[in-house]
């Protein structure tokens, strides 16, 4: 049974998250401030059909715990997180923010819409990677959800 919070449109969710991922990106390669690149998506991407609220969420949300995202990301990769194609480290800082600060989001949720964004953004199985980091990773941040869903 798929519990949908009260209010809340996933398409328009699905959207911030794809712009969310282009902005992180953006973000990482240029070493703007957060609130530059927001204000340039704002202005050059179609956000009326995405979640504008839940994308600056997103976005600041990184921004403010990039440092603890990256530790809590560290024990699952094979490399330095900074090492990490940029489009897979940007998904996975994304997904890891909303797996420690959005428990309104189910893990699978997560997981799955950051398979997504990789998929259509990224290298050819970067989205194998993404799975298998964010799978080890939801069962330390949320082992209790996962438990009881498994």
């Amino acid at each position: 049974m798929s519990r949908r919070p009260e209010g809340v449109d996933l398409a328009a969710r699905s959207r911030a998250r794809r712009r969310a991922l282009q902005a992180i990106y953006a973000w990482q390669m240029s070493g703007s401030h957060m609130q530059a690149v927001v204000e340039q998506f704002r202005h050059e991407q179609d956000m009326e059909i995405a979640d504008i609220e839940y994308f600056e969420d997103l976005l600041h949300g990184v921004e403010r715990h990039v440092d603890e995202l990256d530790a809590q990301i560290k024990p699952f990769v094979d490399r330095e997180v900074t090492q990490i194609d940029p489009i897979e480290r940007a998904a996975l800082r994304l997904a890891a923010y909303e797996l420690a600060h959005r428990p309104d989001v189910p893990y699978r949720v997560v997981i799955n819409e950051a398979i997504e964004v990789t998929k259509r953004f990224g290298a050819d199985h970067g989205h194998s990677y993404v799975n298998g980091v964010l799978d080890k990773l939801a069962a330390s941040l949320r082992g209790t959800e996962k438990q009881g869903q498994a």
